[in-house]
C-alpha cells in the first residue's frame, strides 16, 4: 500500500514536471512566433513603464489571447490546469499601480502574468515539487519561482521568460487544494476591483 501511495506521488510529480515543460516549450514557441520574426518592434522589457509603451503590451495580449489555444492544442499536458490571458483591463490595473510608484521596478519584474496557469495539488506534492524547482529552473531555463504566502492568499509561483528581456513572463501557479478556497475569495477581493 505504502508503495502504491509513493508511486502514485511521483507519478504526479512527474506530471508537474511535464507540465512546466510544456508551459516552458510553448512560451518559446510563441515568444519565438511573436518576437523573431521581423513584424513587430522589439522592446527590452527589463526597462521600467516610461520605456514600455502600453500599446506594445496590448498587441501582444491580443495575439495571446487569439492564439494561445492553438498553441496548446500542441502541448503534452497530462494534468488537469487551469489557464487565462490576462484581460485588458487588468494590465491597466497594473500599469496605473506601478507606473505611480516612487520606486520604478522593470516591466517584466510585475508585468509577469499575462498568460498565467494554474494547478492544485496536495502540501505534500507542492513540498517535493519546491524541492525539485531549483533543478527545473536551470533545466528548463525558468526565470524564477517563489512561495507567496501574503494577506490570506497563498501559492507557489513559476515564472517563464526563456532568457530573454524582450519576451513577456508567463506564470504558472500552483495552489494547496487546503488553500484554495482562500485564494478565490483573495482573487475576488483584490484582484478584480477594476471590474
Amino acid at each position: 500500500m505504502v508503495t502504491r501511495i509513493r508511486n502514485h506521488k511521483m507519478e504526479k510529480i512527474n506530471k508537474v514536471q511535464q507540465l512546466v515543460s510544456e508551459i516552458n516549450r510553448l512560451h518559446h514557441e510563441f515568444s519565438l512566433d511573436y518576437f523573431e520574426t521581423g513584424r513587430i518592434e522589439k522592446i527590452n522589457l527589463s526597462r521600467t513603464i516610461a520605456h514600455v509603451p502600453a500599446p506594445h503590451i496590448y498587441r501582444y495580449r491580443l495575439t495571446l489571447h487569439e492564439c494561445i489555444n492553438d498553441y496548446l492544442m500542441t502541448a503534452d499536458i497530462d494534468i488537469k490546469y487551469f489557464y487565462r490571458v490576462k484581460t485588458r483591463e487588468s494590465i491597466d490595473d497594473k500599469i496605473e499601480r506601478y507606473a505611480s510608484r516612487e520606486d520604478q521596478y522593470p516591466v517584466n519584474n510585475w508585468l509577469n502574468d499575462v498568460f498565467g496557469a494554474r494547478i492544485i495539488l496536495t502540501a505534500a506534492e507542492i513540498d517535493v515539487v519546491m524541492s525539485l524547482l531549483d533543478d527545473w529552473q536551470d533545466e528548463l531555463s525558468l526565470k524564477n519561482w517563489y512561495l507567496r504566502d501574503k494577506a490570506g492568499y497563498r501559492g507557489l509561483h513559476v515564472y517563464f521568460k526563456n532568457r530573454s528581456n524582450f519576451y513577456f513572463p508567463w506564470e504558472l501557479q500552483i495552489w494547496d487544494v487546503a488553500d484554495m478556497h482562500n485564494n478565490i475569495e483573495n482573487h475576488e477581493k483584490f484582484k478584480r476591483n477594476f471590474l
